[in-house]
């Protein structure tokens, strides 16, 4: 199973980071497109996308058809979101808005079977998005070393705790989530600026998980910004996202077809 979950066959290899990109619109048309473009990973963003329970069913199958991996974005860090996510198949969870380490424990928690956590097992469907299917006896003996459990570092509290937080046994990466960590420590992104003490705190996050000996991620806008971050160390890092790119493209296309200019998307936020 770790051989193939390709977000962690990435992390295991160690040759550079996984790109990937974000998944907001449902559909399974929507997500196979975003498969097909080269990626190591879709995040299917149940948080703040326009994905309930039903579409993250759909998108996972069809993600992890194309050997590329489902990562879901659960909406909160209930367990049975948890749960919800992992029987459908998900390759790993990324859990936002965490604050303590306590909840970073309560994740991993819900994340793992016994005896080091308390996943209730039973779903027909999670062996299905691995090949080689894995039967239920290898599912169950392999899953926890195989899942990849991520949690958000977007809060105050959580950046002041964040080395304890990713050394948390069972936590395999800690993400950064740029907005929301400018929102709540007092330095928001505000017409695409990152002002240095929130440059501080993202460096905080990266630097916390390379010596923690865990791995991280950040959500990036553009792809010349993920080539920025690529080159500053981080490990998992997204790309594009459907619903953002799709009406700059078409709005691209439709300068050009009305006589303007191609206009530039640029790497800031």
């Amino acid at each position: 199973m770790q051989e193939s979950n390709r977000l962690r066959r990435v992390f295991n290899e160690g040759k550079g980071p996984s790109m990937g990109v974000w998944q907001m619109l449902p559909g399974a048309n929507v997500s196979r497109i975003l498969a097909r473009s080269a990626v190591d990973w879709v995040m299917v963003d149940c948080e703040h996308g326009n994905m309930d329970d039903a579409a993250m069913h759909e998108a996972v199958p069809a993600i992890a058809a194309l050997g590329v991996s489902p990562i879901v974005r659960i909406a909160d860090m209930q367990s049975w979101m948890v749960k919800r996510a992992l029987d459908c198949g998900a390759h790993g969870i990324l859990v936002p808005l965490i604050r303590t380490v306590e909840e970073a424990e309560n994740v991993v928690t819900a994340a793992k079977f016994p005896p080091v956590g308390r996943r209730g097992f039973g779903s027909p469907l999670a062996m299905e998005r691995f090949n080689p299917n894995p039967t239920f006896t290898e599912y169950l003996q392999q899953a926890n070393d195989s899942l990849l459990t991520m949690v958000q570092i977007e809060t105050h509290e959580a950046l002041d705790s964040v080395e304890e937080i990713a050394a948390t046994p069972g936590i395999d990466l800690v993400f950064c989530g740029p907005f929301d960590l400018g929102n709540n420590i007092g330095f928001p992104i505000l017409d695409g600026v990152i002002v240095p003490e929130l440059w501080d705190a993202i460096t905080k996050i990266r630097d916390a998980s390379k010596k923690t000996g865990k791995k991280c991620g950040i959500f990036c806008t553009s792809g010349a910004q993920a080539k920025d971050f690529a080159d500053q160390g981080w490990d998992m890092i997204s790309a594009s996202t459907d619903a953002t790119v799709l009406p700059f493209v078409v709005g691209s296309e439709l300068s050009v077809a009305r006589g303007g200019d191609k206009p530039d998307r640029g790497g800031s936020y």
